[in-house]
């Protein structure tokens, strides 16, 4: 099925200044290097629903990417259009056992954003996830004592997020009603997918009571900014391995948010940024991957983990960071 696409201006500041960081060959040079990272790493009789999240994407390949020379946003230009986006969301099937896989994996990952999150507003109440997929973060908040429901556009998701217990509903942030404000709200790993990040950022600041947390995680498009040329020269093997362990490499994402731009739009939305924390993904490595990848994996993720625990500073170098905003009182 084809996708149109439509140029469009920065989707945070509006602007149509931007620069260039990969052109349409690179991002091709950059799937094929993708694949061959992964077949390097994994058995040969890996079956091939473990490829996803790995090398299959639920967006197709990016026709170009850009930065934003006034906010630094990263983003996709030309860019699907809103209503074939969410088609592609709804649409996706995955096994039931990559999606318990994932659940697993998911409930002890999150366990840290949980923990932040208490941390930030000071004690537990209710919560909305947004994009709540298989509800890992759903279990890892309700085991620290906090009544999270989740919202997902994908009904599997949702039926399997279901069986384990939780609270989620189908369907967008545009067209969630409700009168409830929450003490929390949380767009991990999502809203670099939505079609329209300011919007929601608005909307998700109008759940929230006051004093409440707008908790979000993003890929750091001025990580891969900063080392997506590197590819071209002596040091692209270093490149390569930094932005395939981080899910960058084919930069399989509508927008790339800088913590510059992400602070922008918070900021808009009449919210105070409290806390901001760098991070790298969660090991991927299951029993198909090879042992020698498997210790590769760990110990890079470790050291850019440490490295972006350093505040504000350590998420400006980390592949994935975290920004933490309240609704003022």
């Amino acid at each position: 099925m084809s996708v149109a696409l439509e140029l469009t201006r920065c989707p945070v500041c509006d602007a149509a200044d931007t620069r260039q960081i990969a052109s349409p060959d690179d991002l091709t040079a950059d799937a094929e290097a993708l694949w061959e990272f992964h077949t390097r790493r994994l058995r040969p009789e890996t079956p091939p629903e473990r490829l996803a999240d790995r090398v299959a994407f639920s967006q197709r390949r990016p026709y170009r990417v850009v930065q934003c020379l006034e906010c630094t946003l990263v983003y996709r230009n030309p860019r699907e259009r809103k209503f074939e986006l969410k088609g592609t969301y709804e649409r996706e099937v995955i096994s039931a056992e990559v999606l318990q896989a994932l659940f697993e994996t998911q409930r002890v990952s999150y366990e840290a954003q949980a923990r932040r999150l208490t941390e930030v507003a000071g004690r537990t109440g209710s919560g909305l996830e947004i994009g709540s997929y298989v509800g890992g973060f759903l279990a890892a908040a309700r085991d620290r004592g906090w009544n999270f429901e989740g919202r997902d556009v994908n009904e599997g998701a949702n039926a399997f997020a279901r069986k384990q217990g939780m609270a989620v509903s189908s369907g967008t942030l545009e067209d969630f009603e409700t009168r409830h404000r929450y003490r929390a709200v949380g767009i991990w790993n999502c809203l670099d997918q939505l079609p329209d990040p300011k919007r929601a950022v608005r909307l998700a600041a109008a759940l929230l009571e006051e004093g409440g947390v707008l908790a979000i995680r993003v890929p750091n498009g001025g990580f891969y900014a900063a080392v997506r040329p590197f590819i071209n020269g002596f040091a692209a093997p270093a490149a390569r391995m930094l932005l395939a362990h981080s899910n960058l490499l084919s930069f399989p994402y509508r927008t790339g948010f800088t913590v510059k731009s992400l602070r922008r739009l918070l900021e808009e939305a009449g919210l105070v940024i409290v806390h901001t924390h760098g991070d790298a993904l969660v090991p991927i490595a299951d029993r198909w991957t090879r042992r020698w990848a498997k210790i590769e994996e760990r110990g890079l993720k470790n050291l850019l983990r440490i490295a972006g625990a350093a505040g504000e500073a350590g998420a400006l170098a980390s592949p994935w960071f975290e920004m933490y905003a309240k609704r003022p009182s």
